[in-house]
């Protein structure tokens, strides 16, 4: 019986089976030509493999349930693979402007560059749709590893097209020189992209807060959601992957029984829930003698 994957899992399967297309015809185009910057593009597949294979380890780790061990859950494990990815892309990087810098002392000459260029564009348009596709699905599903991969196609695609212009202005002018300079181009490139994908997932890892619009909105759904409250003090968020935590004390008259007061923390939770995916709601909730007066005050 045929096993069947879910959405994510396809997806995620999806993403290394493209990623082993594109190095195919990639490769092909190098050897074809024995350009430089064909081989620093060839060679940024490689690790676009590498990172599809690590998005799917994490992917499938992080969809684990709270177990005893990691009783949070395995939302983080995303976070270690986009790390990953970004390490990846720099040492790629340095690898394609060591291969540029030899071309250039041996006055290496591309061959049959028109030939490599049409297998490289095809390549790069499948990248280039393939990233698009990647960007929805890992906003939706608030995927960092979705998100650190499309990021890293999107500057694949930007130096294949570099690449190509490249080659296409060494047919036209006959400056060879031309081949190794858009190699390094495309390796400065490629060091932006890992430094962006390596900031925002130790910004994940260092457990940073909800953004100011998302903040604003929890803020006005918990003044909004809780009627017989007296105040709210100490919201505290943050977001690990998929799950956003969010936590704060609840004030409470003294006189209210525990059943009012559980109802109100209901209320409010379900709300916080619909509103922001993948919400981990922990309330706090405190006698009236307890009140702070600042933080989301409730009237």
């Amino acid at each position: 019986m045929p096993v069947r994957m879910d959405k994510v899992t396809l997806v995620a399967f999806s993403s290394i089976v493209i990623a082993l297309l594109v190095m195919g015809l990639k490769y092909a185009a190098y050897l074809a030509t024995g350009s430089v910057a064909l081989f620093s593009d060839a060679l940024e597949s490689i690790v676009n493999l590498v990172t599809a294979l690590a998005a799917f380890w994490a992917i499938q780790v992080s969809r684990k349930p709270a177990d005893n061990d990691h009783q949070f859950g395995h939302h983080k494990a995303e976070y270690f693979a986009a790390v990953l990815e970004g390490v990846l892309i720099v040492v790629a990087a340095l690898l394609i402007a060591r291969q540029a810098w030899i071309s250039y002392n041996l006055h290496l000459t591309p061959e049959n560059t028109m030939q490599g260029l049409a297998i490289n564009a095809v390549a790069t348009a499948i990248n280039g749709a393939w990233a698009l596709y990647l960007f929805r699905f890992g906003r939706r599903r608030r995927s960092p590893a979705f998100i650190a991969e499309a990021w890293h196609l999107t500057s694949d695609v930007i130096s294949s097209v570099g690449v190509i212009i490249g080659l296409v202005l060494v047919v036209i002018t006959g400056w060879t020189v031309l081949d190794p300079l858009v190699a390094v181009i495309v390796a400065v490139n490629i060091l932006w992209s890992g430094w962006k994908v390596i900031r925002d997932s130790v910004s994940g890892l260092m457990d940073e807060a909800v953004s100011r619009s998302v903040d604003t909105e929890i803020r006005t759904i918990i003044a909004a959601e809780a009627e017989g409250a007296l105040e709210v003090h100490d919201l505290r968020t943050r977001s690990a992957g998929r799950a956003t935590f969010i936590e704060f004390h609840l004030v409470v008259p003294g006189s209210m029984s525990v059943a009012a007061a559980h109802a109100i923390c209901d209320r409010i939770e379900v709300a916080l829930m619909k509103a922001v995916e993948g919400a981990e709601v922990s309330i706090h909730v405190e006698p009236e003698a307890e009140a702070q007066h600042h933080g989301v005050l409730v009237l």
